[in-house]
């Protein structure tokens, strides 16, 4: 069975949980039963939409109970769907802030639950029923004879499925007549279903067969289509057992019918997207309490500032009156230890304050990260079904999913690099390179967006600008992109120039002013300093033009790093005019270095180390699509015994994998003296892994999301310098 039994205690509300007259706490437990009420219904969409508002409104509020209460219920709807990975996440997060109360009813429904989501997913079987145990010591504890009989419940079939009838028919005869006396529809159901389990097993086919039709009628008659499912798999199996294949293939039919029904892809698909949504409310809702008490910190030591102050003034009138109040030197003394510790509370609230500052960082960090792995997927998905179903090219619910994962990837990108700068990690790099071909090259590949708004893009460059340069070659080219990609699309029917132009000759250093001009809807003069605001869109027409509100801040602050400043002149319905000027050392042309360019290689045997799902797919179709062949491995440990038995081009590892990590497993096959390339697939920064993936024998990394063509010549380029 794999719908587990404790749905009927899923949604519901403890009556020990202590009474409160606050409001707000009220309408969240209402919350919480309404979207049982749903849950029921298999409404799973609003169920989970009603438990994610809980779970916001519950951090705001600070409330572990309520908390724990939400994360439970979330997590049971990805159970159901077999999301199990997902599920036992939230049941932790549950278990975690049931810990923090003292409410031994909301603890036996967390563990009842986690030992489910081992057991029923087949994920750990006697972690399973470790978990249903503890759940049996805190039934047992409130004396709550319900939870004790369907704990019971749930340790025999955990046996059974162990093929220890013994031990789980002891449990099962222990709470037989509790089911048979008091038990509603729901709990009968279970109890038959689970007898015919056992007598299938003892080789008592009749018996067995009886309790399995009465647990099929009350499901049929109570309209409980997910667990009429199970009824229908364990019959299957029964009659697989017993030699009667045409049963067991009509009750496999029926159990797929319903599954079909209850578990569409375009649910599995839904709630993946719900997930998201929830781990963007926990963060916003962690990053709300960091940024609030960061503005308490702030407060406390502007506050203590003010104190110091008046303290010294005291001081100085107490050294006055010295010679007139014989006392004054023991007061003096009071102050001054009044002061040493106002001094230690502005120390404190500073270091505060830093961490504070190192939390937010990190936040940032650990968002990129947890985004980009489910964004793989999304885009890739996308992809797929537009590659697959030509049928789907002009579906705007497809363009709109994929344009929405790229656009959450942009912002995403977009944040991480203004946290990188506001870290000064940032660091500009020097490098020959040709201005002529890099304006070109950007101004190839703006085309489309000119194209687009039927605008013409020109190029100025002033002759006596020098053909090679020293600088960064790679932020230059983000400043201008950024510019002219805004220019052009704020720009209809009209024309953008790109106009370089020879500043001044300093020694060596030539200055280069850039100018980006347009005659499109220009901005207002109160709104042109605002645009370099942080998450600053302008609204300057009513076209359409969607973005992060970060391109120009990043533009202003790289322009910064160059030691240079950004000027912008505009004028409404007439158009707009950015101007900077950047100094760059003179280049002698015979070192400007030549580029060799990856042959592609064909028939290559890749092996995919990836524990998600979905980017196991993803990565497949992108690796075949290539006319390649690949595996696909779950865990490192398979990986280091699969490329002992099989011979493999290259290998793709996913850096974050449960049991070992992808470093250890390259450190092993490194071990085995394999000199095969292996490159690491991952959502982090890649000047957050690099170090550690050199020291463990990775050759190169690959941010999530990629396109294939950046794969693909990272794969050649290794395999080429592994054949030299």
């Amino acid at each position: 069975m794999k719908r587990f039994i404790t749905t009927l205690l899923f949604f519901a509300i403890s009556f020990l949980y202590s009474q409160t007259p606050e409001r707000e706490r009220k309408s969240i437990e209402k919350q919480i039963i309404e979207a049982g009420v749903h849950y029921r219904k298999d409404n799973y969409e609003k169920s989970l939409e009603l438990s994610k508002q809980a779970l916001v409104r519950s951090f705001k509020i600070n409330d572990p109970y309520l908390i724990a209460h939400s994360y439970n219920s979330i997590g049971v709807i990805y159970d159901d769907f077999s999301q199990s990975k997902r599920a036992i996440e939230f049941y932790d997060k549950a278990l975690k802030y049931a810990n923090k109360t003292e409410n031994d009813s909301l603890k036996d429904w967390v563990y009842s639950n986690l030992g489910s989501a081992y057991y029923y997913n087949k994920i750990d079987v006697k972690k399973g029923i470790a978990y249903y145990k503890k759940s049996l010591f805190y039934a047992e504890k409130i004396k709550d004879s319900t939870e004790i009989a369907y704990t019971k419940l749930n340790l025999a079939n955990a046996y059974f499925s162990y093929d220890d009838f013994d031990i789980g028919y002891e449990y099962l005869s222990q709470i037989r007549s509790y089911f048979e006396n008091k038990g509603d529809a729901e709990g009968k159901f279970y109890l038959f279903n689970c007898l015919g389990v056992y007598y299938s097993s003892q080789g008592q086919n009749e018996l067995a067969e009886d309790f399995f039709f009465k647990a099929l009628k009350i499901g049929k008659k109570e309209q409980m289509d997910g667990l009429v499912m199970d009824v229908y798999e364990n019959l299957s199996e029964h009659y697989k057992k017993y030699n009667q294949p045409k049963l067991a293939f009509v009750y496999e039919k029926k159990r797929k019918a319903v599954n079909d029904t209850l578990f569409s892809e375009k649910k599995l698909q839904s709630l993946e997207k719900y997930a998201i949504e929830i781990e963007l409310d926990e963060y916003k809702s962690q990053f709300e309490r960091i940024e609030v008490e960061n503005a308490t910190q702030q407060e406390k030591i502007s506050i203590t500032k003010t104190v110091s102050l008046l303290m010294f003034v005291i001081l100085i009138v107490m050294l006055l009156l010295l010679y007139t109040f014989y006392k004054s030197n023991k007061l003096r003394k009071k102050l001054n230890a009044e002061l040493t510790k106002a001094n230690e509370e502005l120390t404190l609230a500073n270091k505060k304050a830093e961490e504070n500052a190192e939390l937010k960082n990190q936040f940032i960090s650990t968002v990129s990260h947890e985004l980009r792995t489910p964004l793989y997927g999304v885009v890739g998905i996308a992809s797929i079904i537009l590659e697959e179903h030509k049928k789907l090219v002009n579906n705007n619910h497809l363009h709109s999913l994929r344009f929405s994962a790229r656009y959450l990837l942009a912002l995403v990108n977009d944040i991480l690099q203004i946290s990188k700068m506001e870290e000064n990690k940032i660091v500009l790099e020097n490098s020959v390179f040709n201005l002529k071909e890099e304006i070109n090259t950007i101004k190839n590949s703006l085309h489309f967006i000119a194209d687009g708004n039927e605008n013409t893009l020109t190029v100025e460059l002033d002759p006596r600008i020098p053909k090679y340069l020293i600088g960064d070659e790679l932020r230059l080219s983000q400043i201008l992109m950024n510019l002219i990609s805004n220019a052009l699309k704020f720009t209809l029917k009209g024309e953008v120039k790109i106009i370089v132009l020879l500043d001044r000759i300093e020694g060596d250093v030539y200055f280069i002013t850039f100018k980006v001009k347009d005659n499109g809807v220009g901005i207002t003069k109160e709104n042109q300093e605002k645009i370099f605001e942080k998450f600053v869109q302008l609204d300057r027409r009513s076209g359409d033009y969607q973005g992060t509100g970060l391109g120009l801040t990043i533009v202003k602050r790289l322009i910064e790093l160059f030691e240079s400043k950004i000027e912008v002149e505009s004028q409404e319905n007439k158009g707009t005019q950015f101007t900077f000027t950047i100094g760059f050392e003179l280049a002698v042309e015979k070192v400007q270095p030549s580029k060799k360019m990856k042959q592609p290689i064909s028939n290559l045997h890749i092996l995919v180390v990836e524990d998600n799902k979905i980017n196991q797919m993803v990565t497949q179709k992108v690796i075949e699509r290539q006319k390649h062949t690949c595996k696909i491995v779950d865990n490192g440990h398979e990986a280091i015994e699969i490329v002992q038995q099989e011979t493999f081009d290259a290998i793709l590892m996913d850096i974050n994998m449960p049991i070992i990590d992808g470093y250890e497993t390259a450190r092993n096959i490194r071990n085995l003296g394999m000199k095969i390339p292996i490159i690491a697939l991952t959502a982090f920064d890649k000047n957050e892994v690099l170090k550690k993936a050199t020291e463990s024998g990775i050759d190169d990394v690959v941010i999530k999301p990629f396109s294939p063509t950046e794969l693909f010549e990272v794969i050649f380029a290794h395999i080429q310098k592994n054949q030299e």
